[in-house]
C-alpha cells in the first residue's frame, strides 16, 4: 500500500508542476504563510493538520502554515471574508450563501461526502414527522447545511421556517439546548450529532443524505489569483491526508475522536456516513448546491434577483484539483 500511496503522490506531483508551468501560470512570488483552518466536521482536515503533511511540503520554500479553527461553516466564511484565513472548510450550501452575499471564495475540492446533518429530538419526544414541528422551538446554526437541510425537510411537507420558532445557536450550544429541553428539536451536525445519538440515545426523526451537500475546501478568490501553484500544493498535501485516513482507518478515527473530544463508538459512526472517496470538485456538487440554492432563494435567504445558476458556476473551481488527482 505504502508504494501504491507513492506512486500516486509522484504522479500528482509531476501533474502539479506541468499546472504551474502551463495552465496555472509560473509563479515567481510567494506566501509568507499559509492559513488554513481546522474543523471537526472535516476529518480529513484533521489528518492533514496531525501529520504536517503541508508543513512537510512549505518547508522548502520557507512557508510557514498556520491552524486556526473553524467551529461551523458560517464561522469559516467569517474568518475567509475577512482575510483571517486563506483555505476554510465549509458545507455546499454554505459556501453558496457566502458566495451569493459577495464573499469572494473558490470551491476547490471535496474534502467530504457525508450524512453530517439530520433533524434530531431526545428520545422521549413526542415528535415524529417534519409537520410535529409546527410552532416548536427549533435550534439551528444559520447559515450552514443544517439549516439548508431543515428549510428543505420544511419545504418537503408544505411549511417553511415562519411555521416553527428558530432558536439561532451555535452547533454545540444546540446540541446542549436540546438536551436540556429548552429546545423541541435540533438541527444537527457531526459529529455533535453522533455524540447525543450514541449518549443520550437522542433520535432522528428525520434523515435524508440527499439533502445533506458536500464538504468543500474554499479558497479566497484573491489568493487563488495571486499564488495559483500554492493552490494545488494545499490540494495535493488534502490528497496525500485522505489517502492516509483511507489506507488507516483505526488511526483516522482515533484522531478524529481525540480532536473532537469523541469516544470511540461516537468516532465510528460519524466516519461511517462519511465518505471521503470523490475529491474532485465539478458537476455532482453542481446539482446538489443549486437545488439546495432554491430553497435559499424562496426562503429569502438570498436576495430575490440572485442567479442561482450563476453563483453555482462562480463559485466551483475545479480546475486545481484536476491538475493534481489522477
Amino acid at each position: 500500500m505504502n508504494k501504491i500511496l507513492t506512486s500516486a503522490l509522484i504522479l500528482a506531483a509531476l501533474a502539479l508542476a506541468t499546472a504551474v508551468q502551463t495552465g496555472c501560470g509560473k509563479q515567481s512570488n510567494q506566501p509568507g504563510s499559509i492559513r488554513i483552518d481546522w474543523a471537526t466536521y472535516n476529518p480529513v482536515g484533521l489528518v492533514l493538520r496531525e501529520k504536517q503533511f503541508l508543513e512537510q511540503d512549505l518547508a522548502k520554500d520557507g512557508v510557514k502554515v498556520e491552524w486556526v479553527q473553524s467551529l461551523g461553516s458560517n464561522k469559516a466564511l467569517e474568518l475567509l471574508n475577512s482575510k483571517s484565513i486563506d483555505f476554510g472548510s465549509t458545507a455546499g450550501a454554505a459556501a453558496f450563501i457566502g458566495k451569493a452575499n459577495g464573499n469572494p471564495i473558490k470551491a476547490v475540492y471535496v474534502f467530504s461526502k457525508p450524512e453530517w446533518t439530520a433533524l434530531v429530538v431526545t428520545k422521549d419526544s413526542p415528535i415524529r414527522r417534519i409537520e410535529d414541528l409546527k410552532g416548536r422551538k427549533v435550534a439551528v446554526t444559520r447559515g450552514t447545511d443544517p439549516h439548508v437541510f431543515l428549510l428543505r425537510a420544511l419545504e418537503s411537507v408544505g411549511l417553511s421556517e415562519k411555521d416553527v420558532e428558530l432558536v439561532p445557536l451555535q452547533h454545540s450550544d444546540g446540541r446542549n439546548a436540546l438536551e436540556k429541553g429548552d429546545v423541541d428539536a435540533w438541527a444537527g451536525l457531526d459529529p455533535l450529532l453522533a455524540q447525543t445519538e450514541v449518549d443520550k440515545g437522542s433520535r432522528l426523526f428525520y434523515r435524508d443524505p440527499s439533502k445533506n451537500t458536500y464538504g468543500v475546501l474554499d479558497v479566497r478568490e484573491a489568493f487563488a489569483k495571486q499564488y495559483p501553484a500554492y493552490v494545488g500544493r494545499v490540494i495535493l498535501a488534502y490528497e496525500k491526508a485522505r489517502l492516509w485516513a483511507i489506507q488507516n482507518p483505526g488511526e483516522y478515527r482515533r484522531i478524529l475522536a481525540r480532536d473532537a473530544k469523541l469516544n470511540d463508538a461516537v468516532a465510528a459512526k460519524v466516519l461511517e456516513r462519511t465518505d471521503i472517496s470523490h475529491p474532485i470538485i465539478g458537476e455532482d456538487q453542481k446539482q446538489a448546491i443549486a437545488a439546495a440554492g432554491g430553497v435559499l432563494k424562496q426562503s429569502g435567504i438570498i436576495k430575490a434577483n440572485v442567479d442561482v445558476n450563476q453563483v453555482v458556476a462562480d463559485l466551483i473551481d475545479p480546475q486545481y484539483a484536476r491538475a493534481v488527482i489522477h
